[in-house]
Formats: structure tokens, sequence, C-alpha cells
């Protein structure tokens, strides 16, 4: 007859979800054991988290703007992950798709229906060729990804830094390049909200200025699609199958047939342009340029964060992805509203990857506390 623990075991290795539900409730916890040693109300600091994060509607919009590129760069993760690769490299691939679109989208004088899509593929195209370097690497001379995609990484931030200060690119007496045109910024009403009817019309709608007020894009859409094509592709094609048969087992998947080098190469490619796509959307919603780089913006290394979270899957990356926003935004207000350094919502997050990515350490706990109460018995 099973005991507790062996119940206990069972119940954490059938359900992924429950797992990293626990993983984020101890996050949390050692999270405010944290705060309360340095003198802070924890269940304040969370609550004005949580204010933060749901206060306002305008809030709530910044927090799914902060997710998006998060969201992007977890799928690129993930899809190189599910494929038996591990793809550091979507912070260099980020970059990559940035200034792209940057490029692309100020030198390009095209209607918006025409420019938005051809930013957009030109950043998808230029990030997943950078991927899918490390990926030819990979299956031509067995270079680990790993470490190529590191060394891709700061390629990326310089030839960003050096394309920055070209002639008829930079902007002058800046560090920062000239911003897209309006027919490639894909914020919702931008114009609109600027003109004078706008303005106008916002002051007489508070609720719905609050709103529209914030730089609302069409980024969370495009990710959520990416998700969706993800998902579809991994799950119900034939490439899919391939796929996860190299990164299952690329010996057996040689055997049946299956040409694991190119499938390598193709897994970077499309892991990279995932990575591409989100540093179009910042640039196209948020930024509308690009800048100097003194050190590399994190995008691409939370994103491995984020696909930890959603247990490496499509669904997942959508969901740790606002989880991670909404922390990042939201935790900003402790340090202005009650002192509280807003770094322990960093703190908060690496426990969380910390627990998720150590289930064999749950896994030997159970199996001693399992031991002890055969003792007990005897």
């Amino acid at each position: 007859m099973k005991n507790k623990w062996q119940k206990f075991s069972q119940l954490f290795s059938n359900n992924t979800l429950l797992f990293t539900l626990v993983s984020i409730f101890l996050g949390l916890l050692i999270g405010a054991i944290i705060l309360l040693a340095a003198g802070f109300n924890p269940l304040l600091a969370y609550s004005t988290i949580i204010t933060g994060i749901f206060g306002r509607w305008k809030y709530i919009s910044y927090t799914i703007i902060k997710a998006t590129p998060l969201i992007l760069t977890g799928l690129s993760i993930t899809f190189a992950f599910r494929t038996g690769l591990f793809n550091i490299g979507a912070e260099g691939q980020f970059i990559i798709g940035s200034v792209t679109a940057a490029a692309a989208g100020y030198f390009f004088h095209l209607p918006w229906f025409i420019h938005i899509p051809v930013v957009l593929f030109l950043a998808m195209l230029a990030s997943g060729m950078w991927g899918g370097v490390a990926g030819f690497l990979k299956a031509k001379f067995g270079v680990n990804e790993v470490i190529s995609t590191i060394m891709l990484n700061w390629i990326a931030l310089y030839l960003q830094n050096l394309l920055v200060y070209t002639k008829g690119f930079q902007k002058p007496g800046g560090e920062t390049s000239y911003d897209v045109q309006p027919s490639a910024i894909i914020t919702v009403l931008n114009n609109w909200k600027l003109s004078p009817e706008g303005r106008l019309w916002l002051s007489d709608h508070p609720i719905l200025s609050d709103i529209l007020k914030t730089p609302i894009n069409f980024g969370f859409i495009f990710a959520l699609i990416a998700a969706f094509l993800v998902w579809f592709i991994l799950k119900h094609t034939t490439l899919g199958y391939k796929l996860r048969a190299v990164g299952l087992n690329k010996h057996a998947a040689k055997y049946g047939g299956i040409n694991v080098n190119k499938n390598m190469i193709i897994s970077m490619t499309i892991a990279g342009a995932l990575a591409g796509l989100a540093g179009a959307v910042q640039v196209m919603g948020v930024a509308h340029n690009v800048s100097l780089l003194a050190a590399m913006e994190g995008y691409g290394f939370d994103g491995i964060a984020v696909s930890l979270i959603g247990s490496n899957t499509a669904i997942g990356c959508v969901f740790s992805g606002i989880l991670f926003g909404a922390l990042k935004y939201g935790g900003q207000k402790i340090q202005p509203i009650m002192g509280a350094p807003s770094e322990i919502v960093n703190i908060v997050i690496g426990i969380i990857v910390f627990f998720i990515a150590i289930p064999r350490l749950i896994a030997l706990l159970i199996k001693i506390f399992n031991k002890k109460d055969k003792k007990d018995v005897r």
C-alpha cells in the first residue's frame, strides 16, 4: 500500500503545473522572508506589486507590453530545447532583429500595410540566419551551440553599436538611430491620439484615456500567433515530428532516415526568427529606434527563465511571460512607494527558476522522508 510520501511523489511527477505553482509559491515565500529580514513588510510589498499591476487599466497595458518580448524569447528557447538544442543566443538574435527592424523601418518608405509586414519579415529573416549560423556550426563541425551562441551574442551587441554610429542612420548629436517611419509603427491609434481631436476626445473620457495613453500595440497579438504556430508545428506537422525526434534521440532519428544535421539548422533558424520577432516588436511598438548598448538588455536571457517556468511549452511561455512581465513592472513600484529594493523581484524570479530547475532535489527529499516513514512504522 502506498504511503503518503509515495503518493506525494507521484502527484508531483504527474502534474507539471502543480510543481510550477509550488515553485512560484516557494519563490514568493522566500522573497517575503528576505524582505522581512531587511526590515520591510512583505505583505505591504506584495500588495504594492499587485496594485502596481492591476490598480489601473494603464498598468495592465504596460504589463502586457513588458511581457510581449519575454513571451517571444521564451518561445525561441522552447523551440530549440524541444529539438534537443539549448539556445543561449536569443539575446543576440533579439538584437539582430531590433537593429534590422530599426533600419528597415527608417530607410524604407512604404504604405503601412506593406511596410509593417516587410519590416517583420526582414527582422525575422536576419535573426533566423543569425541563429542558423549556430545550427550550422553544430551540424557541420560539432561546435557546442551554447559556446557559439554566447559568442554570437557579443558579436551582435557590438555590431549594433557599430551600426548606430553609421552616418545616415545615427540621429545627430545622440547615441540612438533615427526613429522608424510612422508607417512602420504598430502602436494602436498612435497618430489619432496625438491629434487635437484625439486629445480633446480623451480628455472627455478619463477611463479610456487611461488605457489609450499607454503605447498599446499589436505585439501581444503577434506573440499569441507565434505561440500557436510553435505549438502547431511541433505537435501536428511532419517537420515538428522530425525536430522532436532529433531532440529525443538523434541517433534513433538518424537510423529512422531523418536528416539530423539539416533539422538542427532548421531548429536554430526558427528559434532565431522568434527571438528576432521579439526585437522587431519592441522597436516597432515601444522604442521606435535602437541605441548604443553598454550591456545586453536581458530579454533573451530572461527568455530562458520564461521557458523553464512554462515547462518548455508554447502555452506555458505565454502565461510565464505574463507572470514575468507583471513581476518586473509591478516590482518597480515598491522602491518609490515603500523604499524597498526593487531587486527583490529578481530574487523571487531567481528562486522560482531555482526550484523549477531542480526537481531531482525535491524527489530526493521525498525519498528521504519516505525512508523515514518506513523506519517509524517498524
